[in-house]
């Protein structure tokens, strides 16, 4: 599965970076998996669909060594509490799993099909540390309780956010967002978000303008409070500089929720050291 598919290539010609993208595309070949730093985490966020063929994303928290390479698989030994929409999903489906390191801003996505325990990889490669919100977070303890809540004050106050995409045949991948704290804006029924300068490649935003289906987790590292939405969403192109395109890039994500999980089950955090060149937010 090396090289841009369709999506992905037309999102990188209206952007006229495509050129840029191009010298890229060798990530994209045969996946290496960085053993000694997947053993070292405790936390990833996987993104599949479940029993009902809804796409979510979940946050994995374990002890580290859960992710364990095995060969040219990755073996995820972190189970999802009970009442997570993942839980209980379909076996050997294809799914999209990002780990991250928020102390040093480090991540990786790793593709692939999951059965069982084992996920059979496909792609993997790094991101550069953009936009992450420099912290250090533990589990968060206790039972998880659910509800279908939608806390918008959440949204309004978060920094981080993971976004689940598809691709008809490409599969499923799971990538991070982040911020200043009110970076996702929320729009009546919907949630906007403006698309930020990064690696030219446009793995989000092709699978988008490929296929609508979407996924969004938000994490409250002040509570452990977490918010999951399945639903679609689409890119949006605007003038550069127009109002709310904090990072002049003419480009916006809009989010629309058909499903809505709360939980109180997330990662906690105590400090945070935002990312230097978060871009100023506008009106």
């Amino acid at each position: 599965m090396s090289g841009f598919h369709e999506g992905e290539l037309a999102v990188q010609q209206r952007a006229g970076v495509r050129h840029l993208a191009g010298r890229l595309s060798g990530m994209l070949g045969a996946p290496t998996l960085p053993a000694g730093w997947l053993a070292e985490r405790d936390l990833a966020v996987l993104t599949a669909r479940d029993q009902d063929g809804r796409l979510w994303s979940s946050p994995l928290l374990a002890p580290p060594g859960f992710l364990r390479v095995e060969g040219s698989g990755l073996r995820v030994g972190a189970a999802l509490p009970a009442g997570d929409p993942l839980a209980g999903m379909p076996d050997g489906q294809q799914v999209g799993l990002v780990a991250i390191d928020f102390a040093t801003r480090r991540r990786l996505r790793v593709n692939g099909t999951l059965t069982g325990d084992l996920l059979q990889v496909d792609q993997a490669y790094g991101n550069c540390p953009q936009f992450i919100q420099q912290r250090r977070v533990t589990p968060s303890p206790g039972e998880a309780r659910w509800s279908t809540d939608f806390d918008a004050d959440l949204v309004r106050r978060a920094d981080t956010v993971f976004l689940g995409t598809t691709h008809p045949t490409r599969g499923v991948d799971s990538s991070h967002r982040g911020g200043p704290a009110g970076f996702v804006r929320v729009d009546g029924d919907d949630l906007w978000w403006p698309d930020y300068h990064g690696n030219n490649m446009f793995n989000s935003l092709g699978n988008l303008a490929a296929d609508d289906e979407a996924s969004l987790l938000f994490l409250d590292f002040s509570t452990g409070r977490t918010l999951r939405l399945s639903g679609r969403a689409k890119v949006e192109w605007t003038a550069p500089g127009a109002p709310g395109d904090d990072d002049h890039t003419g480009r916006r994500v809009r989010f629309t929720p058909l499903h809505v999980v709360q939980g109180d089950h997330g990662p906690k955090a105590d400090d945070v050291v935002p990312y230097r060149r978060n871009p100023t937010l506008t009106r």
